[in-house]
């Protein structure tokens, strides 16, 4: 098993690691970077974009390969990115500013702080999970993404129709997902029309690599009824 990156489990950084700000003054190029340390509760969509448009999220977006990719083939959306690695968040800012994306927002933190204290409820349209770590070895089980409190937090997270799209490689993880989401989350198990499952591309850099390796991606999508 490759070494991943892993978001999850790791304290919420200082304010010094990050220095753009979260909002740009009134006619220059909105910052991308959200600052940890400012933000004391729920964000506010709204003033962090500037405009009304439905959110997805991304868990775990590594370079941005698939965040970007969607935040320029869908400018009516807003995209908030979420990665622990500043190497990767890095290089992922880079990529959105060249392309000239204000779609986007990525901000370095735990991703169940971000679940569990970041998102207001009932106003995401997507999460997006792809690949997260795995951790194969059993006394590191309770680091992985997908628990009961997770699992609850991204179901109060979704709006009403809102959809969750996961995948990973490992098939007894993919299980686990299977059974945390439904009892957890409030969410059935559906079709996702913009993402489906058996597609044969890879979506993130991970599952590209993987495919090429012959490996089988599990994915699956959940809903909150409208």
């Amino acid at each position: 098993m490759a070494e991943r990156v892993d978001d999850t489990t790791i304290p919420v950084p200082s304010p010094e690691g990050m220095t753009s700000a979260p909002l740009a003054p009134d006619g220059e190029r909105p910052a991308l970077e959200i600052v940890p340390g400012r933000v004391s509760g729920p964000l506010d969509f709204g003033a962090l974009f500037g405009n009304a448009l439905s959110v997805e999220v991304e868990i775990g977006i590594g370079k941005g390969r698939f965040l970007l990719a969607q935040a320029e083939a869908r400018p009516e959306v807003n995209f908030l990115g979420i990665e622990w690695s500043l190497k990767y968040l890095r290089v992922a800012k880079d990529r959105a500013e060249r392309r000239g994306l204000t779609n986007v927002r990525l901000y370095r933190a735990d991703a169940r702080h971000v679940l569990a204290d970041l998102l207001p409820a009932r106003s995401v349209s997507r999460v997006h999970v792809y690949c997260p770590d795995p951790w194969p070895k059993k006394r590191h089980r309770k680091r992985r993404l997908f628990t009961a409190a997770t699992a609850a937090h991204l179901g109060r997270a979704l709006a009403a129709g809102g959809y969750l799209d996961v995948s990973t490689d490992v098939l007894e993880y993919f299980d686990e997902i299977r059974a945390v989401i439904p009892s957890h989350a409030g969410l059935v198990e559906t079709a996702d029309p913009l993402f489906p499952i058996d597609s044969p591309e890879g979506r993130t850099s991970y599952e590209v690599k993987y495919l090429a390796l012959g490996r089988v991606i599990h994915r699956a999508s959940y809903a909150r009824p409208a």
